[in-house]
């Protein structure tokens, strides 16, 4: 193990000096030894969390490991959406010692769908928060019953807890299939507000007659988002309440991957869960790059907000689409964004009708452009080129709030653009949540 580490070590050296991503050395690393995550994480004493499902693995990772920090427990994390394997060893190399011993408490990692069941191969998780399933990609995860396998064997092979999303069909029939012995905590949102979900997530209209949903059985711990009003939220957990909460990051989805993580921490920490303490945490999160984070562009605000599938979109769209603000949509098909983007046409862009979209551009910004005629929205210029494009944009809109929608390689694109352009920090370079 001590040589694979080396190798990763140099690998990761000089891969900053290169300015290249988060990946090659985590590769490196696996390649000299496969067990690698095996020898330095089964020991961990809290355990290991893996956070998968299609949308908000990444916003939900990072609030869960500021909860958990909120605590004092020591974590180790992928913080820069480095979802594979290779980037959850890369994430280690920095912290790991040539021994293999890691600093660290527990290990709260973001997994892609597919490559969570590798991970667990390795190395069994202690804990798995499952979020959502929704098509994305079809190309990588085929169709949506693939992916709710994937993380069904997933939480067949968690050993001591799952938390699973009440509202999410798909992953509520996962509960019939968790091992005797594991114990099953739920999340979702408050009766009041749940006309809202069909906005956010996929109907499995197969089911709809006979589903019970949810699987909850008397005495699971459940919890519960509750509203206050378009920014502030409480999260009802059985007689305790941690709230009111309002964070950096907008919109509903937002407030539920903040339940999800909430639901976590509890379960993780039982009785040394602190309600005080969980929303000091959510407050300071700030949004994870690209997920409607927030750029100071000379003085003026652009959101830049990943979409990456039908219902990743139209959630955007929901939280920001109707504001009066220069828009720029860049979609690229390459693998990583998945090379399919008919799922375009299963999104309604309406609410951009009346302030039209500036521009748009990627790989496929002409055909962008050509859905949103059919939705009858004005588009000002196409520009496929991302660094034209991303030029023109911000020169033409000076001085104003400015917001680009954007597949995962033009973001990542774009993301690397602005940072060089505004002193931005560094990130990761694998497909992300």
């Amino acid at each position: 193990m001590t040589l694979a580490l080396a190798a990763g070590k140099v690998a990761r050296v000089a891969s900053r000096l290169r300015g290249g991503g988060s990946a090659l050395p985590g590769l490196v690393t696996e390649r000299v030894d496969p067990a690698v995550l095996r020898h330095t994480l089964a020991g961990l004493p809290r355990g290991i969390v893996v956070v998968s499902g299609t949308n908000g693995k990444t916003t939900t990772t990072k609030m869960l490991v500021a909860v958990l920090r909120g605590h004092g427990v020591r974590v180790f994390t992928n913080p820069t959406g480095s979802n594979f394997t290779r980037g959850v060893i890369s994430a280690m190399l920095g912290e790991v010692t040539l021994r293999g011993r890691l600093d660290a408490d527990c290990a709260v990692l973001e997994l892609d769908e597919a490559h969570a069941l590798k991970f667990a191969a390795e190395v069994a998780p202690t804990h798995a928060l499952l979020l959502n399933v929704a098509r994305d990609q079809l190309d990588r995860f085929a169709e949506i019953d693939h992916t709710a396998r994937l993380l069904t064997t997933l939480a067949e092979q968690t050993t001591d807890g799952v938390v699973l999303n009440a509202d999410d069909s798909f992953i509520s029939r996962i509960v019939d299939h968790v091992g005797d012995g594991v114990a099953v905590h739920w999340f979702g949102v408050d009766p009041e507000i749940a006309d809202r979900l069909p906005e956010l997530q996929e109907a499995d209209v197969r089911f709809a007659e006979d589903e019970v949903a949810p699987h909850i059985r008397d005495g699971d711990p459940v919890g519960l988002l509750h509203p206050d009003d378009e920014r502030a939220f409480s999260v009802l957990l059985g007689g305790q309440t941690v709230g009111p909460v309002t964070l950096k990051q907008r919109g509903l989805a937002a407030m539920i991957n903040a339940t999800a993580a909430t639901t976590t921490a509890r379960a993780l920490l039982g009785g040394d869960f602190d309600a005080a303490s969980a929303v000091r945490a959510l407050q300071a999160v700030t949004p994870p790059f690209g997920r409607g984070e927030v750029i100071d562009v000379d003085g003026h605000p652009l959101e830049l907000v990943l979409v990456k599938n039908p219902a990743g979109f139209t959630v955007a769209l929901g939280t920001y689409g109707s504001e009066p603000v220069a828009t720029m949509i860049a979609i690229n098909d390459d693998y990583a964004d998945g090379r399919d983007v008919s799922w375009l046409y299963d999104v309604s862009f309406e609410s951009l009708r009346e302030t039209g979209v500036a521009m748009t551009s990627g790989l496929r910004g002409w055909d962008m452009a050509l859905r949103l005629r059919y939705d009858g929205v004005e588009t000002g210029r196409v520009e496929t080129d991302l660094d034209g494009a991303l030029d023109s944009f911000l020169a033409e809109h000076r001085g104003g709030p400015t917001r680009i929608f954007c597949t995962y390689t033009a973001m990542m694109h774009l993301r690397r653009r602005l940072a060089a352009r505004f002193g931005l920090a560094r990130f990761g370079e694998d497909t992300p949540g």
